[in-house]
């Protein structure tokens, strides 16, 4: 039996690999030049799954007899049942990973379907704040910042063009005999929409690189 093992961001990955090979299957004449989009496609997909099991990569392989555009929409219908959640979190540990917040705006949690969650993000207009939440290491960490819309840019998550505010949050980490008021922000574009953005994005690098920046997990 196989367990869930694709993430959020690999199945969006693998969409849009897919959607490559679709793309040339419909458009190009020359079949050698569809098989090596086909291969590449295949390594790609692979590729994003190191630590993938025979059983694993069994599940990803169809990938190789896909030419009707039907079958493009069968083999990522029969990879949503792998698909891991992101671990459900609640109201009560939405308010312990944000302390200071006294009156926690949090989303309907109730709404949301864990499995095409990477980043559960969300805005207080009120406050104008941010905050996202992301399992790093297994275990949930939140992130708050001040956001500034910035109208239409480039997302640093998800690399799509989109509407996206400054979201600028305080890293927890100090230099070795800093003053006690000192601080630096760390700002970068993200999308207005998690939802958008959690649909889009296909590498948690540049965000895992950002929440171990900001909760001082690393030099910076």
């Amino acid at each position: 039996m196989v367990k869930p093992f694709i993430r959020n961001h690999q199945y969006n990955f693998i969409h849009k690999q897919v959607g490559l090979l679709k793309h040339a299957c419909n458009t190009v004449s020359d079949p050698r030049v569809v098989e090596a989009v086909r291969d590449r496609t295949q390594y790609k997909i692979l590729e994003a799954f190191p630590e993938a099991t025979e059983l694993e990569k069994q599940r990803l392989e169809p990938s190789t007899t896909l030419r009707a555009d039907g079958e493009f929409r069968d083999y990522l219908n029969a990879l949503e049942p792998y698909m891991a959640e992101f671990g459900e979190v609640t109201g009560k540990q939405l308010n312990k990973l944000f302390p200071k917040i006294k009156k926690l705006k949090t989303p309907d949690l109730t709404a949301i379907d864990y499995r095409y969650v990477t980043y559960l993000g969300w805005t207080d207009i009120a406050t104008n704040k941010m905050f996202l939440v992301y399992h790093l290491n297994g275990q949930a960490v939140g992130v708050e910042g001040r956001f500034t819309p910035a109208n239409k840019g480039v997302c640093f998550l998800c690399n799509r063009h989109a509407e996206v505010a400054l979201f600028s949050a305080i890293t927890k980490s100090k230099p070795a005999n800093a003053s006690p008021d000192y601080y630096k922000a760390i700002g970068n574009y993200l999308c207005v929409n998690s939802d958008v953005c959690n649909k889009n994005i296909t590498d948690v690098t540049a965000l895992e690189r950002f929440v171990q920046e900001v909760m001082g997990y690393r030099e910076v």
